[in-house]
């Protein structure tokens, strides 16, 4: 992101005050909701494709949604922004994903507007205005619009769920999570305390029971007030997991491949009139087929491994689709489903992450900025049927990516419609209009404006005493009524300097961003007539310069609107951060038994560094159990006594490395965990005792990225274990016989490989906002 004086962006007159929100309490008076008016579900389903529900072409068994779409209306047009965060911030406000704060995804802080990560405050969230309508207004499941430093327990909750709008909420504020187990819950504002999961205990079930428990709590006391329910599903973003029941039904299911798989979903596509006859399915050459293995040329173990990541994609999809069954029988029950309006929609397009081979080490490759040095392992080798269990974080291959984005080109986080174009249903029973095919062309910022005015809800006119920001979507009612009605005309798309605008059925987009000397409307551009061909096979920008110009003008003009600028052009979205996390990496001393240290705080201390962890230790005859434990099964470090000898174990992604000292003497001790950097971004971990060095692990892989996963637990590991055979002798393994006087981490000199710049703009943008 160059400087906005030396990309011709200058003029920019918002103030850091008008994109901030602020802390003062603030909760309109109620009104009374309309008589018969509807519930509202809004399911967002998370990196889903295009292809992957029943609806839409796949082969996935979804009857309880395949239901909606009988009964309601299916849009074969419908588009979202390329990543998750942005399309969720333009769900519930109706903004562009911009001007909602959210030109990326909520790790980044670099102090632009477009970039805060941080809902604006003159902007009111859908649960908001729903409220004040009358509303009750619950969530559950995946949040993911608070900054990663105000995630931690002592974080300014101004832009945590309830703070926003929301009743209640159960789930995770982070962007994923284990679904076997969750590195952290949340409800309301307080961290879920739990020292370890149940056998079983699934997220989806969970969540699930967590909703029709906040229905049930609001019929014992108000019978006939309207809910809004939000469920953010965490499945099937990675790590994709299901439980081993629902994958064992895809057994072999998936054998024949996915050049196939992609084929036969695109002639259900066609049959159903998902997509219009003319359309083509873009050959390999366009769809990526360099990185997607031929599956004829796999040998019999690859294609069992690949398809072994299928079937669990699959399987978790199912599992969606069984929490909207159980939704359905409940609010059939109490009589309440006919008047319930229900929208589902995918958040994005799916995801290539898992590369082409796929993954079971899922954070050795995600979440890491910068290449990797040579010989660094993206997949430590399992058993193929741990994969979707909770002893393994994997992720499906590009070509299964492919089938779940059939009939487009491209991934999530593109500009191209792979990246994009959504599945989008909408049903109600009650509704005074008749349901089907449509396919305008609609944004994922027109879902809270329709809703509103389904509802007969009016959008609040101001928040925080600030006039409200004007909704850049608009209701789409309209469309629902007459399937000739008009749709959107036209939508900007950008992510991490890939541009796109759609206009009156013609596309143009470029996948890199503009040099310095191009300025914002340069560099190169393809175009494509969506209406001759919806899939972008014929790049026909040669034969149209001047509609090439024109388009780009137009992008420009509404980036411009959008507080798109600056582009990220050298890196800086991921590079610049505020001066007001410096404070996260300062030394800490760490309570035992209490929950985790939330991970970003946890990162600080320990990600791309070396660093200490200092403990003072009674030792008693019996003492055993976790000292400290950082991590997860997606990689982590431990330290435990074990029948008082000191036990280091390290999960470098899922390869395990372990270490043990000789038994300790009763008394106090001194024990340091000296974690030292080493060339190729590799770690040394040693331990000391009493000054002396007991146990030793030479060379490790670092843990970096989103690794560890699972914040620092004192006294016990938490939730999904570092050592699963340590976990399955003593579970979480709490520490006894003995005290844990003091745990300290002291992190050290920051790694050459971290090319994090703190910027003063976070302690400028704070005393603007004061």
């Amino acid at each position: 992101m160059a400087a906005a004086d030396a990309r011709g962006y200058e003029g920019f007159e918002g103030t850091a005050a008008e994109f901030t929100s602020e802390s003062e309490p603030w909760w309109p008076e109620p009104r009374r909701a309309r008589a018969g008016a509807p519930n509202v579900i809004v399911m967002l389903i998370d990196d889903l494709g295009f292809s992957d529900l029943g609806p839409f072409g796949s082969e996935i068994d979804t009857p309880h949604i395949d239901a909606l779409a009988d009964d309601g209306w299916v849009f074969t047009n419908y588009r979202t922004a390329p990543m998750c965060s942005p399309a969720r911030a333009a769900l519930l406000t109706g903004l562009n994903p911009h001007r909602a704060g959210f030109g990326f995804v909520a790790h980044v802080d670099p102090g632009y507007p477009g970039f805060s990560c941080e809902l604006p405050a003159a902007a009111p969230t859908l649960a908001e205005s729903l409220r004040a309508g009358g509303y009750a207004t619950f969530m559950v499941g995946k949040w993911h619009l608070t900054l990663e430093s105000r995630l931690h327990d002592g974080a300014d909750r101004r832009t945590w769920p309830l703070q926003r709008g929301f009743d209640r909420y159960f789930g995770s504020m982070d962007g994923f999570t284990s679904l076997h187990h969750p590195h952290r819950l949340v409800q309301d504002n307080s961290v879920v305390d739990v020292r370890e999961f149940p056998d079983g205990f699934f997220l989806t079930d969970e969540l699930t029971d967590r909703a029709i428990g906040m229905i049930d709590d609001l019929r014992v006391n108000e019978p006939d007030r309207p809910f809004f329910l939000y469920y953010a599903h965490t499945s099937v973003h990675g790590p994709i997991q299901a439980k081993e029941a629902d994958i064992e039904k895809y057994r072999g299911r998936y054998e024949d491949g996915w050049n196939r798989m992609r084929e036969q979903r695109f002639a259900r596509q066609r049959e159903r009139g998902i997509v219009p006859p003319h359309a083509e399915l873009p050959p390999d050459p366009l769809a990526d087929g360099a990185s997607i293995p031929a599956w004829d040329a796999l040998d019999p173990e690859e294609q069992r491994l690949f398809a072994r990541h299928m079937e669990v994609y699959a399987a978790a999809v199912d599992e969606i689709d069984q929490s909207v069954g159980r939704l359905r029988a409940r609010l059939e029950r109490s009589g309440e489903w006919d008047n319930t309006l229900v929208v589902l929609a995918s958040d994005n397009g799916g995801t290539a992450e898992g590369g082409p081979t796929g993954t079971r080490s899922y954070f050795a490759q995600f979440g890491a900025s910068g290449a990797m040095p040579d010989g660094w392992v993206r997949d430590v080798p399992r058993d193929v049927d741990d994969i979707g269990g909770p002893r393994l974080f994997g992720q499906y291959p590009t070509g299964w990516a492919r089938v779940s984005n059939t009939p487009f080109r491209s991934f999530k986080a593109t500009t191209y419609e792979g990246g994009v174009h959504a599945p989008l249903i909408v049903s109600w029973p009650d509704a005074p209009m008749t349901g089907g095919l449509r396919d305008q062309f609609v944004f994922v910022s027109d879902l809270a404006p329709t809703i509103l005015e389904l509802c007969d809800v009016p959008p609040l006119d101001e928040r925080h005493g600030r006039p409200a920001f004007e909704m850049d979507g608009g209701s789409i009612a309209s469309v629902l009524a007459d399937p000739a009605a008009d749709g959107r005309e036209a939508q900007y798309f950008e992510c991490v300097g890939r541009r796109a605008i759609v206009e009156g059925g013609w596309k143009a987009l470029s996948t890199v961003p503009p040099t310095r000397d191009e300025g914002p409307e340069g560099g190169v551009w393809e175009l494509y007539d969506l209406a001759a061909d919806p899939t972008e096979t014929r790049d026909v920008a040669a034969l149209h310069p001047e509609r090439v110009r024109a388009l780009a003008a137009r992008w420009h003009a509404e980036a411009w609107r959008n507080t798109v600028f600056p582009l990220d052009d050298e890196g800086a979205l991921f590079r610049l951060r505020p001066d007001t996390e410096e404070p996260l990496s300062a030394p800490v001393d760490l309570i035992p038994f209490r929950p985790p240290l939330e991970r970003f705080r946890s990162s600080k201390l320990t990600v791309l560094r070396s660093f200490l962890v200092e403990v003072d230790v009674l030792v008693r005859d019996d003492a055993a159990g976790v000292i400290v434990a950082h991590g997860d099964q997606g990689g982590g470090y431990l330290l435990a006594l074990d029948d008082r000898a000191p036990l280091l174990a390290y999960n470098a992604y899922g390869a395990m490395r372990r270490a043990d000292g000789p038994r300790l003497a009763p008394g106090s001790h001194e024990l340091v965990l000296r974690v030292d950097e080493r060339p190729g971004l590799r770690w040394r971990v040693a331990l000391d005792v009493d000054g002396a060095e007991v146990a030793r692990i030479d060379d490790v892989p670092m843990l970096l990225g989103m690794a560890p996963f699972t914040g620092i637990s004192v006294g016990y590991d938490y939730g999904g274990p570092v050592d699963w055979e340590l976990h399955e002798r003593h579970r979480s393994f709490p520490f006894r016989g003995g005290e844990l006087r003091r745990v300290r981490y002291v992190p050290g000199q920051r790694s050459t490989h971290d090319a994090t710049e703190l910027r003063a703009v976070g302690r400028a943008v704070l005393a603007v906002a004061d």
